[in-house]
């Protein structure tokens, strides 16, 4: 488009962001691209950032790995950030196993238990009569 073709009291120059006489507006397009993107991008994130403890708790294989999945999904759907906070608490710490040493005795109690009365009871050595000694 030659300045020949521009209506007298147009501006010789026209910046690209103005709309053209066809109706395409540019920065229109542009914005709405960019809007889509970056709210693609913070949906993203704010996922990545909610399953961040249910990864620390799967990789590590985590005995509560359903609470703190269940946390998680509290803190996501609630916005509450104490049950993500808590989820992150629970992922990262390993609670002692204080049930095991219980298991452990009654499994002996159990086996004791379940002893025949046929098998012989572990005895003393026999001590000499006096029979035996002449």
């Amino acid at each position: 488009m030659s300045t020949a073709d521009l209506h007298p009291m147009a501006a010789g120059h026209i910046p690209s962001y103005v709309t053209q006489a066809d109706g395409s507006d540019f920065l229109l397009t542009f914005m709405f691209v960019f809007t889509v993107l970056v709210i693609v991008l913070i949906g993203v994130g704010y996922f990545t950032l909610h399953s961040i403890p249910e990864k620390i708790a799967h990789e590590s294989n985590h005995p509560q790995f359903q609470l703190v999945g269940i946390l998680a999904l509290l803190a996501l759907f609630t916005h509450n950030g104490l049950f993500w906070v808590a989820a992150i608490l629970v992922a990262g710490f390993q609670f002692p196993d204080v049930a095991a040493p219980l298991r452990a005795i009654a499994d002996a109690i159990r086996s004791l238990g379940n002893q025949r009365p046929e098998d012989p009871a572990p005895t003393q050595p026999a001590e000499p009569t006096a029979q035996q000694e002449h």
